[in-house]
């Protein structure tokens, strides 16, 4: 397709030029390039066809970057990055070092602040408001929050501290889909809140004319505000908002760019905190994605089983001989394949919305009442909820059983999504066994053995499938330890692996022994308590040269620097390949195993090197 009117634009500036009678047109040709590029490099398409009109008229009506704009969760700027001069890199969307699916500071100044996780803009964005305060300079912040986001409790936290006189303007964007349904009162309630401009108006005005009247005019006035009060009251649900102080507009309608550009002004105008409420339409303009806007959410290169659908399958089967089970999950039913237990056993399946603190003192409370409950987060938000995990779950050694999904590097989604960082803090917790399954049975098996568990158990797996060469080329010896030799006849070198990488050691593993070397490969699953696998290990590296210990996560803490540490006693040379001291966050073009060192080719260089 020829986008004329797109293809014109290469800043805010650009979009200010164009005559108003454009702006249709102009994003009939944003979504037609959003599906064809979306479809092919994979990304989130839905939600940013459902914030098409709502970004062009911010940025029509704002002065990006000397206006800020935050959006949350940063998936829905897919429309920003092309308003801002990034839509020559769409092809190589969400790649290692290529334009980042979310906003990334480094990336662009138009990009104020990174959002990759959920509910955090409106925090940032009173954060800018206030110092711009401090500093006595005159601009609007302006974050863009998915109706989602209301369902984790720092936007509320956000919301309380608001100052009615900041200009801070939030813009609510309504389309009453996250990634799964939302859950929770709040998302109930947002349906029922009213108003217009004309209200804001005759209100305005009435004010001044009753202020206007000696004697009578402040009486009146404090009158008709009590009996506006009640009337809202009866006629309205009470709007949250207003009872925080912060001014209220909408609904509006989030298609209606013109709408849009009349509302973004009048809260401009406003020189205060402003909610704007749009109503919008994930998957808008795509009949496919407006049909079904879960699917679309991402689209995601992949077909199949993976660890995550055998997670939900076994967690069916066990529930089915034990009505004690329960399931949490913090809006990610789809994507941890919980929502399946949930269809099977609706009773005993718990979305809290995007608020994985609460899931997590949720689940300890759950198990204090003696139920087992399965809690599924993606690594890389069970950091949000870590002093629950400590303080409620593990303190009180309570049998909750953590199901952590997307563990590893995160290739598409990038820093923000790696899942890098949970066994390194889980490690240092008392009372909480770690496990990290290598294929599929043991997977069952863990999650099986976990549901007798006195004590906190976390199982760890990769957004993958099993891989068959790997599982094929590995045996049992006992405390889940695996390896692919025979015991009684020791490599000279040796990977340890767990986890996805072992595929990588794998293939290395087959490099090297074709160039003559004499190699093998050892997977654990048992990441805490160590003690039994070391105890495994040791009489087996002892009889080795060189041990190279391999880890899909951050080298300080990890489960590498602490065997490393524990099997000193041996005489093999050790080495590790993990990722230090960086959140694997390239900045060129890049494959991102090789960048921190775990690729093929970068570990069967370490035997190499001897």
């Amino acid at each position: 397709m020829s986008y004329e009117l797109l293809n014109k634009i290469n800043s805010p500036s650009d979009l200010k030029a164009l005559d108003k009678n454009e702006l249709v047109p102009l994003s009939r040709e944003i979504r037609e390039f959003l599906i064809e590029n979306v479809e092919r490099t994979g990304g989130h398409l839905a939600s940013n066809l459902g914030a098409v009109e709502l970004t062009v008229a911010l940025h029509r009506v704002f002065d990006s970057p000397h206006d800020r704009v935050i959006f949350d969760v940063g998936h829905q700027c897919y429309v920003h990055k092309l308003l801002t001069g990034r839509r020559e890199e769409f092809s190589s969307l969400r790649t290692p070092g290529g334009l980042s699916g979310f906003p990334t500071r480094r990336e662009s100044c138009h990009d104020a602040f990174g959002t990759g996780h959920c509910s955090t803009a409106i925090s940032a964005a009173l954060g800018f408001a206030e110092a711009d305060a401090l500093a006595g300079e005159s601009r609007h912040t302006v974050c863009v929050v998915g109706d989602g986001a209301y369902t984790g409790g720092l936007v509320h936290e956000a919301l309380n501290n608001c100052k009615r006189e900041l200009p801070l303007i939030m813009i609510l964007n309504e389309n009453g889909m996250a990634i799964s349904s939302n859950k929770g009162t709040f998302a109930s309630y947002l349906s029922g809140v009213r108003i217009s401009g004309g209200y804001r108006r005759f209100k305005g005005v009435l004010s001044v004319f009753l202020d206007r009247i000696p004697l009578v005019g402040k009486p009146a006035k404090k009158v008709l505000s009590f009996i506006k009060g009640k009337v809202k009251k009866l006629v309205y649900r009470q709007n949250y908002f207003e009872e925080l102080g912060l001014y209220y507009m909408g609904p509006i309608d989030g298609h209606d760019v013109h709408k849009c550009i009349r509302a973004f002004n009048e809260a401009k105008s406003l020189g205060r905190s402003v909610v704007v409420h749009l109503k919008t339409v994930k998957g808008k303009g795509y009949t496919p994605a407006e049909q079904a806007p879960s699917e679309y959410h991402s689209i995601v290169r992949s077909s199949g089983d993976s660890f995550h659908s055998v997670v939900a399958d076994e967690l069916i089967s066990q529930a089915e001989k034990n009505g004690k089970i329960v399931a949490v999950t913090a809006a990610m039913g789809l994507g941890t394949g919980l929502d399946r237990f949930g269809e099977k056993y609706p009773d005993r399946y718990f979305d809290v919305g995007i608020a994985e603190a609460h899931a997590l003192t949720f689940s300890a409370g759950l198990a204090a009442a003696g139920y087992i409950p399965f809690t599924g987060i993606y690594s890389t938000f069970l950091q949000r909820g870590y002093d629950n995990i400590v303080h409620d779950i593990a303190l009180q050694s309570l049998p909750v059983k953590l199901l952590i999904d997307r563990a590893g590097l995160a290739t598409a989604d990038g820093a923000t999504h790696h899942g890098i960082f949970d066994v390194a803090f889980l490690s240092h917790i008392p009372n909480i066994t770690l496990l990290a399954p290598a294929t599929y049975d043991s997977l069952r098996q863990a999650i099986a053995d976990s549901v007798s568990s006195a004590g906190p158990v976390a199982i760890r797996y990769s957004n993958t499938a099993e891989s068959d060469e790997l599982s094929g080329a590995i045996a049992p010896i006992g405390d889940g330890v695996y390896t692919d030799f025979d015991i009684s006849n020791v490599p000279e070198n040796i990977f340890v692996s767990y986890g996805a990488i072992a595929r990588n050691t794998l293939l290395a593993k087959n490099q090297l022994q074709a160039e003559g070397y004499s190699v093998g490969i050892i997977v654990i699953e048992r990441l805490k308590p160590l003690a039994p696998t070391k105890e495994k290990l040791l009489p087996i590296i002892s009889r080795a040269s060189l041990v190279v210990i391999v880890e899909e996560g951050i080298r300080r803490g990890g489960v590498a620097e602490a065997l490393a540490l524990s099997l000193g006693s041996a005489s093999a040379r050790i080495k590790i390949c993990a990722i230090d001291d960086s959140f694997a966050s390239p900045e060129s073009p890049c494959d991102l195993y090789d960048s921190v060192g775990l690729s093929t080719e970068k570990l069967a260089d370490r035997v190499r090197e001897g």
